[in-house]
């Protein structure tokens, strides 16, 4: 059994405590994967969170694993380590250029989404003019199947996860995306993405966000609810979950420097009002309430081993792998 928080957020900022990742490691997670970067943040933000998340990381290998195996991860919850990982929310990291994959992945980054809510030259994002994959963007998804990275469909548009999820090899995931039956937002996804990313052999994680869940105050109730759903329409082993805490630390600010908008990433429009500041949070003590509420909607130990970490954990397997194929 393997617990795997599917995506979290530090603060995008070199000096970000890890306090949270001690969180979860106390809460009985084992694998960890957090954003580094997004299409707002430049490249050099990036690389500077990315150079320095990893160099505490590896300095403490007491208390962190960065792993390139689920192995690894097996071996760092057997030793009382916590595994991390890192993802990256949209392409705009990978200047237009496939091998910057590869790159990543060798940082850390196992895991990447082609689009964070706005459109670009490699997809389309869920709060803008459809517009599909492009063909640049299946040589992304191409890069991401022969380097072993999960191809993640969160924050992107309909029709870009539909086309993303006919051209890869291997399955896809979405690492934080709720049933759009149960929430009407425009982050959420439709039963024919679910459908479809269940095809692929892959995993839906529901988020733990208030506006994703359509509540005011979420808790392990409602994200089971969102759980159940998926459950009942592919089948438990497509279920997982990403809670997309977004944590903040007093006095450290981690905007994007020169002139961010977030008006534009986070549309008023869309039903964010001013940013995602006002966004509620399920905490991470929620891991220790899941298991309960699960059993509760119907699930069996095994389902709730599965939708708690192990159905992530088989995906990996197989996307991981293949990068020695």
């Amino acid at each position: 059994m393997i617990r795997w928080e599917a995506h979290t957020c530090l603060p995008l900022h070199p000096d970000a405590s890890f306090a949270s990742l001690e969180r979860y490691r106390a809460n009985g997670v084992h694998c960890v994967c957090i954003n580094v970067g997004m299409d707002m943040n430049p490249l050099g933000q990036i690389l500077a969170v990315i150079a320095s998340f990893r160099a505490r990381l590896l300095a403490a290998p007491e208390r962190y694993v960065m792993p390139r195996t689920v192995a690894d991860i097996e071996q760092a919850r057997n030793e009382g380590k916590l595994a991390v990982v890192f993802d990256l929310e949209g392409a705009l990291p990978l200047l237009e250029r496939p091998e910057m994959v590869a790159l990543y992945r060798d940082l850390g980054v196992r895991q990447i989404h082609f689009a964070y809510n706005r459109n670009n030259t490699v997809a389309g994002g869920c709060h803008d003019t459809p517009q599909g994959l492009t063909a640049l963007g299946r040589r992304m998804v191409d890069a991401m199947n022969d380097a072993g990275v999960l191809m993640d469909c969160a924050h992107t548009e309909r029709r870009t996860t539909l086309d993303i999820m006919a051209h890869s090899r291997h399955p896809v995931v979405f690492s934080h995306a709720n049933p759009l039956a149960l929430a009407e937002h425009g982050r959420n996804i439709s039963d024919e993405q679910i459908r479809a990313c269940a095809a692929t052999g892959g995993v839906v994680c529901i988020s733990g966000v208030s506006k994703f869940l359509g509540c005011e105050t979420p808790g392990a109730a409602d994200i089971a609810r969102h759980m159940a759903h998926i459950a009942n329409l592919v089948g438990p082993q497509h279920v997982g979950l990403g809670l997309d805490i977004g944590f903040s630390e007093p006095g450290l600010n981690d905007d994007p420097p020169g002139d961010f908008d977030p008006g534009f990433w986070w549309p008023a429009s869309a039903g964010y009002g001013k940013g995602i500041s006002q966004m509620r949070y399920a905490p991470i003590e929620t891991w220790q309430q899941l298991p309960g509420a699960l059993r509760a909607v119907g699930m069996s130990e095994h389902e709730v081993d599965g939708a708690l970490g192990d159905n992530m954990a088989r995906v990996a397997r197989q996307v991981w792998g293949a990068a020695s194929d």
